[in-house]
């Protein structure tokens, strides 16, 4: 990123860059809705009385210590049988960062909810057992972090207390971890050995493994770099509304701008990359008409520069057909609009989608019907720990399944690939029948590498600790 645009980016979010997205998943009795809870407790995240309330039910099932995974494992059914079904959210802060944590399940029947915790996630935490290691789960957990572009990847091998707090275990498999990584494309990865139950390395730094000399969990999460990466990608920016404010005083910024009066028209939205200045020329698509930036109004007052995640009313120095759904776009570097799109979807729902079942396709502020053309295979995910996933052929897409689709577009949308553009790269598939969400999709090719040498040749390189 160039100086004067980071420059501009600290300029414009202020306060922001404390906040960090993370998502956790793991398999079955991993551990981790007890290291979610060892985070909120370690932070003092936990209300007092929420404490009591742990501990009283922690009491009611024999155990001598607060069970901190019921601080995350919030319904009855997840109570009841140990286990995480629905993503849980929670919200901590320390005094360097705010956290939104996604806490996801682990059942290979909750995929879905797993795409939808890290869809959103600077960071994703993956847990394993020490003593299993990579897992069938922990490859799946890892193919969707890469479809979805998470930028950063934590590898925590938890219960290294029930392996004698072994370096040889914990590099074994953080070393396959890497080996698996590297084949999916993924950008940055690192492994921590924890006890999320004692709190080893989880908040505070263990004396149990002087063999290891890097971040806690938490320090980790404190220190990775949150710089978004849409804030360097080309400017997209969709349309919400159409503002047409009647007189000044019905604008939130009348006070900072009291000449504006009946023939106001702005454009409101938020930047989902790049950045736009006043002055600057944009791409109205899909219609394509031209114009220059005028001004970049919000309630706070006016802007000269927009990045990235700000949320603002765009004003144009000429009259255009723009309405909710257009995308304003930088002129050298403009999304094709295109009416046969291409991608991988994560099915999430029991219905079943074959080719010619009618859906909607919601892309941005747009919405557009849509027929499937074609399926051209579908994720399978029961791979080696040296290999990567490999796609299969199929008729029909049903529950948890992640495939490639083909569809024919009613209108067409300006779409860009979403291994380059995670804002304007994804959609979702719609029920026209009754609205219900049927898929996450990410436009273009998949972000999964394909690797042109044999996995099962290469000898990794040893992890340091």
């Amino acid at each position: 990123m160039s100086p004067t645009l980071q420059a501009e980016r600290e300029a414009s979010l202020q306060g922001r860059r404390t906040l960090l997205r993370l998502a956790t998943a793991g398999s079955v009795d991993d551990g981790k809705s007890t290291l979610v809870g060892r985070l909120l407790f370690d932070t003092n995240s936990v209300l007092t009385d929420t404490l009591d309330s742990i501990e009283t039910a922690s009491r009611r099932k024999g155990l001598d210590r607060a069970d901190l995974a019921l601080l995350t494992d919030g319904l009855r059914a997840e109570r009841e049988q140990g286990i995480t079904i629905d993503v849980a959210y929670r919200y901590f802060a320390t005094t360097g960062r705010k956290f939104v944590l996604a806490d996801c399940p682990g059942h290979v029947q909750y995929t879905r909810n797993t795409v939808t915790g890290a869809s959103t996630a600077h960071v994703i935490v993956l847990l394993v057992d020490a003593r299993k290691g990579v897992m069938e789960q922990t490859r799946r957990h890892l193919a969707v972090a890469a479809l979805l572009r998470v930028p950063h990847v934590v590898l925590a091998v938890n219960k290294i207390d029930l392996v004698d707090y072994s370096q040889e275990v914990f590099e074994r498999i953080a070393t396959d971890f890497a080996l698996l990584a590297r084949g999916l494309g993924v950008r940055d990865s690192h492994a921590i050995p924890v006890s999320a139950l004692d709190g080893d390395n989880v908040v505070i730094r263990s004396p149990k493994m002087p063999w290891y000399e890097g971040p806690t969990v938490l320090g980790y999460l404190e220190s990775v770099d949150d710089t978004s990466l849409d804030v360097g990608e080309d400017f997209r920016f969709p349309v919400q509304s159409v503002v047409r404010p009647q007189s000044a005083g019905q604008a939130p910024w009348a006070a900072h701008a009291p000449e504006v009066d009946g023939d106001y028209r702005g454009y409101a939205g938020k930047v989902a990359s790049g950045r736009i200045a006043v002055g600057e020329e944009v791409v109205v698509l899909p219609t394509g008409g031209h114009a220059r930036i005028e001004a970049v109004d919000t309630p706070d007052g006016p802007l000269d520069v927009a990045v990235a995640g700000q949320s603002v009313v765009l004003r144009l120095d000429r009259d255009l057909d723009v309405s909710r759904g257009a995308i304003f776009a930088s002129v050298d570097a403009p999304p094709a609009p295109t009416r046969d799109l291409v991608g991988t979807v994560c099915w999430l729902t029991d219905r079943t989608l074959a080719v010619g079942s009618r859906v909607l396709v919601q892309h941005g502020t747009s919405l557009t019907k849509a027929i499937v053309k074609q399926l051209d295979g579908v994720l399978d995910l029961d791979f080696d720990t040296r290999s990567v996933p490999t796609w299969r052929s199929t008729d029909a897409l049903t529950l948890n399944d992640i495939g490639r689709v083909r569809l024919s577009l009613a209108s067409p949308l300006p779409v860009d690939p979403y291994k380059e553009h995670r804002g304007t790269g994804s959609f979702i598939l719609v029920d026209e029948a009754d609205g219900w969400t049927l898929a996450a999709g990410m436009a273009g090719p998949t972000s999964l590498r394909t690797l042109d040498v044999d996995l099962n040749d290469q000898t990794p390189e040893p992890v340091t600790t």
